[in-house]
């Protein structure tokens, strides 16, 4: 009788958190339910450890991209001049790296401040001069296609042959040497999937009791519960699936810092909470002192360090620069974000969200079949 009362109030809970979070919860489902679609009509191959970590260096460039735009759509704009940006950034550092023969550890802070200032003259046109985002970023799509157009003029294509640059988006972290211990799975990648996941649990129990000191709902424990062996247990099949391979390549490494260091700063700090309320209200920002154009330029200054961060990744992947870096980038961006569940009216979204929709909108399975082959 017990058992039955404390099952009954199980499923009203999870019922009830399941209708108030729709939004975030439904992708997930959606993510799991599609996965397991392609797992069962591929025999397995889909999640095979080999072609999982192809597929991750492959969308980690649009997975990149999509965190800046989460944010310049939850302050209610939108970025279209990011892709051929990304494009024209690469190009910039492959000429970089065989014209003017810098070192990729000087290419690459290069290449980045060059997308901080294309970010900036966005920020500028939309929050100084008034400019609607979807013409000023328009303009910029035009332009930037252009610019890539005139870098790789001579031969179309440039070759990188910078082995350390051509590792970001194609090699792989080490593993501790002279192990007899699990030899053919990469003890490294465990050991950080380990550590991620008690960081995890220590995170969710100190929210948890923050928010109880100040009195706000939390989840119910069966709930809270049920939320740390989840998640828990999902990082580490992911974990285990990519130690069954090479390990965790550096793009994903990449991908992992900057939605770390985005998700803290959305959901820590001040600065977050600003960008949030200038996309919930802007003139009730303004009014509680909050400078939108400043927080505008600061949007846009962060979307081009990203796009340039997205065009390193893809000419890495690549080993090359091509005419055609870039196309439709701003698209698959865009589509990752509202899949993740990004707001059209602003002030919604989280940069955890952008990943999910980047692997359902763009990534893994926009075309499966093609990419399982290009993978065996």
């Amino acid at each position: 009788m017990c058992a039955g009362r404390l099952k009954m109030s199980f499923i009203k809970d999870a019922q009830k958190i399941l209708q108030q979070n729709i939004r975030e919860y439904g992708m997930y489902i959606a993510f799991f339910v599609i996965i397991a679609i392609f797992t069962i009509t591929t025999k397995g191959l889909f999640v095979s450890s080999r072609n999982i970590g192809n597929l991750v260096n492959a969308t980690s460039y649009i997975a990149v991209l999509a965190v800046g735009m989460t944010l310049v759509i939850v302050i209610r704009h939108i970025d279209l001049s990011v892709g051929f940006l990304a494009g024209f950034l690469g190009a910039v550092a492959a000429i970089a790296m065989k014209f003017w023969l810098l070192p990729a550890y000087a290419t690459i802070p290069l290449v980045l401040a060059f997308g901080v200032m294309a970010g900036l003259f966005t920020g500028f046109l939309v929050a100084q001069m008034k400019i609607p985002a979807f013409v000023a970023t328009l303009a910029g799509w035009l332009g930037y296609r252009g610019a890539l157009q005139l870098a790789t003029a001579g031969t179309g294509t440039i070759i990188i042959s910078d082995n350390a640059f051509n590792a970001i988006g194609n090699g792989f972290i080490p593993d501790i040497p002279g192990i007899g211990i699990l030899p053919e799975v990469h003890k490294v990648t465990l050991l950080l999937g380990l550590v991620v996941i008690i960081l995890f649990i220590r995170g969710e129990l100190n929210d948890r009791r923050n928010t109880q000191a100040y009195n706000f709902e939390v989840l119910p424990m069966n709930i809270f519960i049920l939320k740390l062996v989840f998640v828990s247990a999902l990082i580490g099949v992911i974990t285990w699936v990519l130690a069954g391979y090479q390990g965790l390549s550096w793009a994903a490494v990449v991908l992992l810092v900057v939605v770390s260091i985005y998700s803290f700063i959305t959901s820590k700090t001040v600065l977050g909470r600003h960008i949030y309320a200038v996309g919930g209200n802007p003139e009730a920002a303004a009014l509680s002192g909050i400078s939108v154009k400043n927080i505008t330029y600061l949007v846009f200054g962060s979307m081009g360090m990203l796009t340039a961060l997205s065009g390193i990744l893809y000419a890495s992947w690549l080993r090359s620069a091509t005419t055609q870096a870039g196309t439709l980038f701003e698209l698959d961006a865009i589509a990752a974000a509202f899949v993740g569940g990004v707001s059209v009216a602003g002030g919604v979204g989280k940069v955890t969200g952008s990943i999910i929709g980047a692997a359902l909108a763009c990534g893994w399975l926009r075309r499966p079949k093609r990419r399982l082959l290009q993978y065996r």
